[in-house]
Formats: structure tokens, sequence, C-alpha cells
């Protein structure tokens, strides 16, 4: 059983997306659920709108109370995946990480997303003590591989001492029709493909070496 926390520092970083989506790749392999540990309730909001016949993963709004949520449900499920708000100043972000065995971290190729990360960084530093197994991963988000700021990010990034997914996440359009529809990129058929393809690429990375 693992527990994933998708955490991250800013909004716009497609934290929630990245949420959603993992989410619905791991439920191809085994029973997951999400906690949708932001006051916003974005996730839980995308639950409601979408088919319960189409084997999305269910989500679960634990704004309050997240380490008793995750203890009550981790044992009926594989994978336990929490959108954690966008501040590693929030006291749901920071429980988060004490109880995670994977921390992901969202990063768009922009400076300001890459100092805001630098925060996250030091807060997983601090506290590695109460959780010595955490694996914290920057996982580069909405690249656009054609200009050169996507080109030069993960360069960037791996100066903050945290290890870089090689799997990267392309800007698509295909994520936000997604989302409007209640659905992720695996219900998506053809136009949800390579989408679909980047999250088993980093699902892979994640947990093939287990």
């Amino acid at each position: 059983m693992s527990i994933v926390a998708v955490v991250g520092n800013k909004g716009g970083t497609g934290k929630t997306t990245l949420s959603l989506n993992l989410a619905a790749g791991l439920c191809r392999r085994d029973t997951v659920i999400i906690v949708d540990a932001d006051p916003q309730q974005s996730a839980y909001q995308w639950r409601l709108i979408g088919d319960e016949t189409n084997g999305l993963p269910s989500v679960v709004a634990a704004a309050q109370g997240l380490e008793k949520t995750v203890d009550a449900l981790r044992a009926a499920h594989a994978h336990v995946v929490i959108d954690c708000p966008p501040s590693i100043k929030a006291p749901q972000t920071e429980h988060a990480l004490r109880i995670a065995d994977y921390a992901l971290i969202p990063v768009q190729p922009s400076p300001m997303d890459l100092w805001a990360t630098a925060h996250i960084a030091r807060v997983v530093e601090r506290l590695r003590p109460e959780n010595p197994g955490l694996r914290a991963l920057i996982v580069m988000s909405q690249i656009e591989p054609r200009t050169t700021l996507s080109r030069l990010m993960p360069e960037a990034a791996a100066e903050l001492d945290l290890p870089v997914a090689d799997a990267g996440l392309r800007r698509r359009s295909i994520h936000r029709h997604c989302v409007l529809e209640g659905r992720t990129v695996f219900q998506a058929g053809r136009r949800g493909e390579a989408a679909a393809a980047e999250i088993e690429a980093l699902i892979a990375e994640m947990f093939d070496h287990d």
C-alpha cells in the first residue's frame, strides 16, 4: 500500500490534474481512493460530475482530520492519493508529508514555480527525521517542448536537491476538457492516449522498481 501526496506551493501547476490522472492510472492496476485535502475541493467537485459507472476512483473530502481519514482508508485501498492545498504553509500539506510514501511536486516551466518549489524542498528536508522513507519527486508539468524555458527547467530544478522525474507532462488541452467533463485522460479514447502514456510512464518510474 502506498500514500502519494501531490504537493504544490502555488496555484496553476497542474496539481489537481496530476492527482486525478495519477489515481485513474493506478486504478487500472489496483484499488485507489483520492483524498481531497484542499479546502477548495476541486477534486471532490470533479467526482460529483463524473459518471458513477465509468470506473473512476472515489474522492473523499478531508480538509480537516487528514491523518485520521487516511488511517481509516488505507486498509481497504492499495493506494491513497492526497490532493494537497496549493501552499506548503497549509497544515494539511505538512500532515500529508508526514504520512506519505511519495511526494509528487508538479512544477511549471517558470522561474516563479521554481522559487516556490524551493520552500517545499526545505520542508521535506525538515520532516525527514519524522518520515525517513518519504520519496519526493519533482514532476515537470505543462511542458512546451519547443520553448527554451521548458528545455532548461529540468536542469534548473535539479539544483533544489530533489530528484526530477524522467517522465514529464506536456501542456495538453485534453486535460482541461476531461476535468470539465468529470473524466480523466484514460477515459478520453484516442484523444487522451498521449497524455495517458505520460501518466503511465510516471507510474512506472515510481513503482516498477518496488
